[in-house]
C-alpha cells in the first residue's frame, strides 16, 4: 500500500505532495485527462445535435466556438476563485474533496448506466427549454453538461496544492487545450454522430464512465483519508 501511494501520480497530486521532481508532462497529462474524463465532450455531441438540429452551418459553429470560450472562462474563474469562495463559506477543501470526489463518480456512474443527460439535469422538459432559447451556448451547454460540478471542484482543489507559476501555466494550458477539443467536436458534433452513431457514441462513454468513477473514489479517499488523520 505504501509503495502504491509513494508512486501514484493521482495520490501525490490529491494529497498536495507536487514536489520539484514531479515532470511539467506528467502534470499536464493528469490534469488534461482528468478534466477530459470528467466534462466528457463525447456526450455532449449527440444533445448538441438535438438542440442544433435545423440549424445554418454557420450558427453550428458559432455556438460551438461561444460555448468552448464559455467553458474556459469559467473553469479558470473557478481555478483562481473559487478557494476564495470556499473560505468564504467556511468550507474546507477535504469537505471540497469528499463531495467532489462523490459527484465525479456518480457522473461515472450515470456514464456506464448511458444517463449522462439525466445526471447533468438535462430531462425532456430542460431540452424543450433549450430548443426555445435564442443561445444556448451559456446554458445548458457550457453550465452545467461540460463546466460542471465536478469539473470545477477538481481545479479548485488542484489550486490548493500548486507553489510554483510553472503549475499554474501548465494547469491553464490543460483547461485550454480541453476547451479546443471541445469546441472541434461541437463543431464537427453531425460527422462524429454520423461516423459513431448512438451506439459507438455510447460505448465509448461507457469506458470513460469507469475511469471518471475511479478518479472520483481517488478523490474522495484523498479527502476522508485527511478527515480521519485529524481524528485520529
Amino acid at each position: 500500500m505504501k509503495t502504491y501511494i509513494k508512486h501514484s501520480l493521482v495520490n501525490r497530486i490529491v494529497f498536495h505532495s507536487f514536489d520539484k521532481k514531479l515532470k511539467t508532462v506528467e502534470l499536464f497529462l493528469y490534469i488534461f485527462g482528468a478534466l477530459f474524463s470528467v466534462m466528457n465532450p463525447l456526450g455532449t455531441v449527440p444533445i448538441f445535435v438535438s438542440l442544433t438540429e435545423g440549424e445554418t452551418k454557420r450558427y453550428i459553429n458559432k455556438t460551438s466556438l461561444l460555448a468552448s470560450i464559455n467553458v474556459f472562462v469559467i473553469l479558470v474563474i473557478s481555478f483562481f476563485i473559487g478557494k476564495y469562495v470556499l473560505a468564504f463559506f467556511g468550507i474546507s477543501l477535504n469537505a471540497l474533496k469528499v463531495a467532489g470526489g462523490l459527484v465525479i463518480a456518480s457522473s461515472g456512474f450515470a456514464l456506464l448506466k448511458g444517463e449522462f443527460s439525466k445526471n447533468r439535469g438535462m430531462n425532456k422538459e430542460h431540452k424543450k427549454a433549450a430548443h426555445e432559447r435564442e443561445r444556448i451556448s451559456l446554458t445548458p451547454l457550457a453550465i452545467p453538461m461540460m463546466a460542471g460540478p465536478g469539473s470545477i471542484s477538481l481545479l479548485i482543489s488542484l489550486n490548493e496544492g500548486f507553489n510554483s507559476s510553472c503549475q499554474i501555466l501548465t494547469t491553464l494550458l490543460a483547461v485550454f487545450i480541453v476547451c479546443i477539443i471541445c469546441y472541434i467536436m461541437l463543431r464537427s458534433s453531425q460527422y462524429i454522430v454520423r461516423v459513431l452513431g448512438a451506439n459507438g457514441i455510447n460505448s465509448i462513454s461507457r469506458i470513460i464512465g469507469f475511469i471518471v468513477i475511479a478518479l472520483g473514489i481517488e478523490y474522495f479517499w484523498a479527502g476522508l483519508s485527511e478527515f480521519i488523520k485529524t481524528v485520529i
